[in-house]
């Protein structure tokens, strides 16, 4: 994988399609990063191979509208707080509050809990599979993960050493160099292809058979 994310809904789909044609036997392969959605992608495989040195995670920290669930969430608590203490406060408050539709609080609030359900049952049911601690692992996994005060923002990178810290099972690619060769090798083939052609989508198996989409050149 390499993908700087994308929705909580589609990564469900991708994730039990995958895992009823493979029966959870799925290795996640990481040459340079996998990042919020991404990142529970690989949450949701036995086991994670990346590199040690280049290789990173991201923050798993649902997005609505461009907007960072976690960081209204805190935002609407410093307001009651600030607004509460010193009620001068208000307008500046209401001018910044009242930029949110009704119910976004509450959607902020459901993908919150919905993607946290999501990845800690992962953890526990694949990759921790068998283990008497699963589900403490998988929820000290998830708190790390989800920190959005201690990570400081969605794009920050998550090496190799903090995956395995936090308690992810990660295997270094640069222990099996052939393998390390190969997966880079096809990772710099397609990032090569999709920067410097009209390609934007490449469907291909390991027989060769390839299914390409070009985007129209522009007159």
């Amino acid at each position: 994988m390499h993908t700087p994310g994308g929705g909580i809904a589609a990564t469900q789909s991708i994730m039990g399609y995958l895992q009823k044609m493979f029966h959870d036997n799925i290795r996640a392969v990481v040459p340079q990063m996998a990042m919020s959605a991404g990142t529970i992608m690989a949450c949701c495989s036995r086991e994670i191979w990346m590199s040690e040195k280049h290789a990173n995670l991201g923050p798993i920290d649902p997005h609505l509208d461009g907007l960072p669930a976690y960081g209204v969430i805190q935002e609407f608590k410093r307001a009651l707080r600030e607004t509460k203490r010193d009620p001068s406060t208000i307008p500046v408050w209401q001018a910044i509050i009242g930029q949110y539709f009704p119910t976004y609080l509450s959607q902020c609030e459901n993908a919150i809990k919905g993607s946290n359900r999501f990845v800690t049952a992962q953890l526990r049911r694949v990759m921790f599979r068998g283990d008497a601690r699963s589900l403490t692992k998988a929820r000290a996994v998830v708190k790390k993960l989800t920190d959005y005060s201690g990570n400081k923002g969605h794009d920050r990178h998550i090496d190799f050493d903090e995956c395995r810290k936090i308690g992810l099972k990660v295997t270094a690619l640069e222990a099996d160099q052939t393998l390390q060769d190969l997966v880079l090798t096809v990772h710099h083939c397609y990032m090569h292809t999709l920067m410097n052609t009209n390609a934007y989508k490449i469907i291909e198996n390991q027989t060769g058979a390839a299914f390409v989409k070009n985007a129209q050149a522009q007159p």
